[in-house]
């Protein structure tokens, strides 16, 4: 089974640890940015950071999307195994 829970806190950590770097802080989000090295695209993905919660599936799904995913369930993956 799939782990599909996550907090902001694990996002964050793992996406940092790929590339993605710090832009700014708003209010309970966090800007992470990504520049392809090859093509020169630019993904901004902000990410809750509010308590401990976990970010509802809905919420994860466009922060997988926004960060390039076809696959929700293979992202999920990912994220558990690199966090």
């Amino acid at each position: 089974m799939v782990r599909i829970s996550f907090s902001g806190r694990e996002i964050a950590s793992v996406l940092r640890g790929h590339c993605f770097r710090p832009v700014r802080r708003t209010g309970s989000h966090l800007k992470l940015r990504y520049g392809h090295p090859e093509t020169d695209q630019i993904r901004v993905v902000p990410v809750p950071m509010g308590p401990a919660d976990d970010i509802p599936t809905g919420t994860l799904q466009s922060i997988a999307c926004q960060c390039g995913a076809e696959d929700f369930h293979a992202r999920c993956e990912w994220i558990d195994a690199n966090r």
